[in-house]
């Protein structure tokens, strides 16, 4: 897992890596943990790994790592990774950003109608500047959220490398 993965413009942060073992035996070597005491909660559901901070560290903004563990040989496992916030939250967001670009669209079909109709209305016009700040904001909302959850994206990452070491070992 690359450290240059937070300097990514990306609100979603990703990464990939090839591990040396078959991904049947690194998803039951994972299975075998799930309940162990740990601070953090996991879920295996077929070939994803679920990732949890605990609930009494978790707030708004917190991360969840999603690991999808597909096989590439007999001896060899491709590890996919995602560090988001909760799905609510994403879905939320997504929904947010939907509906800026709906309501931009609209405001421009209205705009462009009036122009051709030799109308003159302010609304449209202030909306298509103002909607496109909106999704500025929006965007740097999710920086922001992204970076308060940095630290428990570091613990997660980290976990998930002790993780990994401890099954290959078993």
């Amino acid at each position: 897992m690359d450290d240059k993965l937070y300097n990514q413009i990306f609100l979603k942060p990703r990464f990939q890596l090839e591990y040396d073992m078959n991904s049947q035996d690194l998803l039951e070597g994972i299975k075998k943990h799930v309940s162990d005491v740990s601070k953090y909660k996991m879920r295996v559901v077929d070939n994803h790994v679920v990732i949890d901070v605990p609930e009494k560290e978790s707030h708004l903004w917190s991360p969840q790592l999603q690991i999808e563990i597909e096989e590439v040989s007999e001896t060899k496992s491709n590890i996919k990774g995602l560090f988001g916030p909760k799905p609510q939250i994403w879905t939320f967001f997504m929904f947010l950003h939907f509906l800026v670009g709906t309501a931009f669209l609209i405001f421009a079909i209205v705009a462009y109608s009036n122009w051709s109709l030799k109308k003159t209305t302010m609304l449209p016009i202030v909306m298509l500047v103002v909607l496109p700040i909106v999704w500025v904001a929006m965007y740097l909302v999710g920086s922001l959220g992204k970076s308060t959850g940095k630290k428990q994206m570091d613990e997660l990452k980290d976990y998930t490398k002790k993780l990994l070491k401890t099954v290959k070992n078993d």
